[in-house]
């Protein structure tokens, strides 16, 4: 069983499900020529696929071409059903910093044959999380920097309140969907700058001053 580890609390709390949303950023889905939705759009990730900081991405034998797209995760701190907009950040637990690793061969075959995304997304050291804050610390959780540099250079930057749905709409809408329980992770969706990582390549990511991560790649 996988857990998140805490900044400021010393209870252990089990990682749930990971639901993650696609094109919440204008820029993002212009850059992968996709339409932005009314509804955020929705996909899965194994609890599996979660290492922490200084862990390691593994390029699997599967796929050539693995992007980093990194991303404000949020924590959910006690089950609800139907939730409604005006109670959501009541649900909120905290916030961390993740990478969603993508084989983005394998998702563009998916793609181009109406497959699902699961085998490109759900690999084991396909979700490298942060340590996580709680959500005292944040009172304005979107109006954070948001950045991920591969080798000391800059590959994605922007702010949390670039993001087209807000917290509390996507909290509501999950909750139509799936009942959403203590310890379930929110991946909010990535900005603009997505792109291919190597053999050797180390990672290092930001939400403000608040998390950071450093993963580094091997191939497997």
């Amino acid at each position: 069983m996988v857990s998140y580890r805490f900044q400021d609390l010393k209870q252990t709390i089990p990682i749930g499900k990971i639901i993650c949303l696609a094109r919440t950023y204008k820029e993002h889905a212009r850059e992968m020529n996709a339409v932005v939705t009314e509804d955020p759009l929705l996909f899965l990730k194994p609890s599996t696929s979660i290492i922490y900081n200084h862990g390691t991405i593994i390029i699997p034998r599967r796929s050539q071409c693995l992007h980093h797209e990194v991303e404000m995760g949020v924590i959910l701190g006690k089950k609800g059903k139907n939730i409604r907009e005006e109670n959501a950040m009541d649900h909120v637990l905290g916030y961390l910093v993740a990478l969603d690793i993508t084989a983005r061969d394998i998702q563009s075959a998916a793609k181009k044959n109406g497959w699902p995304w699961a085998i490109a997304k759900g690999f084991d050291t396909f979700a490298p999380i942060s340590d996580a804050v709680g959500k005292t610390k944040v009172p304005y959780p979107l109006n954070l920097d948001l950045s991920l540099t591969i080798n000391g250079v800059v590959k994605q930057h922007a702010n949390t309140n670039e993001m087209i749905y807000s917290l509390e709409r996507i909290i509501s809408f999950i909750s139509e969907v799936m009942t959403l329980e203590k310890g379930d992770l929110i991946l909010t969706g990535t900005p603009e700058g997505v792109g291919e990582i190597q053999e050797g390549d180390v990672l290092e990511a930001h939400l403000g001053s608040l998390c950071s991560l450093t993963v580094d790649v091997k191939r497997e």
